[in-house]
């Protein structure tokens, strides 16, 4: 059998090495296609709903909002296990997929099932970004001491986020630290029992008058003019002058039963970093299966596009982790061990076989292989990291070619 397979190749030699151009060529352009990471994702296909019930405690957040969405995902195709975390004001239900499941097809299914569970309609449950565990690739702070920390956190939520999302390959960016910006209704009950105005009254009085309403258009000779009602509050100042109710044809105001600030939202934690009290934060989150590189070079571009012309004079994005290195580091390792254990072999190969072409075509079967494998690993899906490229033992990939080589050698001599 292994005569005919030599007579085979000998015959048809363009053949034979045009196949090994072919392999070859195929090989690089799967190596530059294969997504880099530092280590191998080897997480189940999951899907996490979040939902925020402000105010409540657990036990209602999990009976309302947890139960009622176990009870719909019941069922799912491909689903393993299913378990949630109730805590105040907030529920996180998460299901976990067998193997066969497919990321997409599974936040489909989900996103479906959701429609039909029976929660609160003052709730809105969002899917978890498409992430996993070692999908975090750059943590940045900002640098603005001449903001206040709700500044900061607003210039974040509107400006830096939106501007970091639109890269390609981020699945989300969270933001830590600051505080939230928001407006402080705070009733006073004496006055609401003077005026004789219920709390409830209060409450509808601001959602009233908290929007804007189109009315058509109005016809004018040749022109139609567009009638619209602006009414969305956009101050403080202009929530107190809100109407609640009238007593005996006088008005009564917001700010007559109530006091009205603008501060942070009340806070649950912090972000300290050397030495400062507290600082806003972003982490940016990779989309399960991309290259990290690539993604990190791109958001690295869009932050310094901020740095150098979308920020405020004294704002600065400063990158306090940055997976690129890391990336590099294990590239860099598994290529120089790689490198080593190739010398290595042909070193010993020429003591053994006492014929440098003789090693050195034993030698070529090592890259060979290797682009071979690339291809597979790319037809797999398979990123490249420290352990799927580590994992090749170049001691196996060289056995049958030193066993044919020397047996080539033992016939010819």
């Amino acid at each position: 059998m292994i005569e005919r397979i030599i007579a085979f190749c000998l015959q048809q030699r363009l053949m034979v090495i045009g196949a090994t151009l072919t392999i070859a060529i195929s090989g690089i352009i799967a190596f530059e296609n294969l997504p880099v990471q530092a280590f191998p994702d080897v997480q189940n296909v999951f899907v996490q709903v979040v939902t925020q019930y402000p105010g409540q405690a657990p036990e209602e957040v999990e009976k309302l909002i947890s139960l009622p969405i176990e009870r719909v995902m019941n069922g799912l195709p491909h689903l393993m296990n299913m378990r949630s975390v109730s805590i105040f004001g907030l529920s996180v239900v998460t299901l976990t997929f067998d193997d066969s499941a497919e990321d997409y097809f599974s936040r489909q299914q989900v996103l479906e099932r959701l429609h039909n569970a029976d929660i609160p309609s003052d709730t809105k449950p969002q899917l978890g970004p498409l992430s996993t565990g070692v999908g975090e690739i750059l943590r940045y702070v900002i640098d603005a001491k001449n903001l206040s920390l709700v500044e900061q956190r607003a210039l974040q939520d509107w400006v830096i986020e939106p501007k970091i999302r639109t890269m390609q390959g981020v699945a989300d960016v969270v933001s830590y630290g600051g505080g939230v910006k928001e407006y402080k209704v705070a009733a006073k009950p004496d006055r609401l029992r003077n005026f004789n105005i219920s709390l409830q009254q209060v409450f509808d009085a601001i959602a009233a008058n908290n929007n804007n309403t189109g009315g058509g258009y109005i016809e004018h000779g040749d022109e139609a003019l567009v009638v619209r009602g602006i009414g969305l509050l956009k101050s403080a100042e202009e929530i107190g002058e809100i109407v609640v109710n009238t007593n005996d044809g006088v008005p009564i105001r917001i700010k007559d039963v109530a006091d009205i600030s603008v501060g942070p939202q009340p806070r649950t934690g912090m972000v300290a970093m050397n030495q400062r009290d507290d600082v806003v934060e972003g982490i940016v989150l990779l989309i399960k299966g991309r290259d990290a590189v690539e993604v990190l070079n791109g958001v690295k571009q869009k932050i310094a596009e901020l740095n150098d012309f979308g920020l405020p004079p004294g704002v600065q994005i400063r990158p306090i982790y940055d997976r690129t290195e890391l990336v590099g580091h294990t590239i860099h390792t598994v290529e120089h061990n790689m490198l080593e254990g190739a010398v290595l072999i042909l070193i010993i190969l020429m003591v053994f076989l006492r014929r440098f072409v003789a090693a050195l075509l034993v030698t070529l079967i090592i890259p060979l292989s290797l682009l071979f494998a690339f291809i597979l690993v790319d037809l797999g899906g398979i990123s490249a990291n420290l352990i799927s490229l580590g994992a090749i033992d170049f001691g196996i990939i060289v056995d049958s070619a030193v066993v044919l080589v020397e047996a080539v050698m033992v016939q010819v001599t």
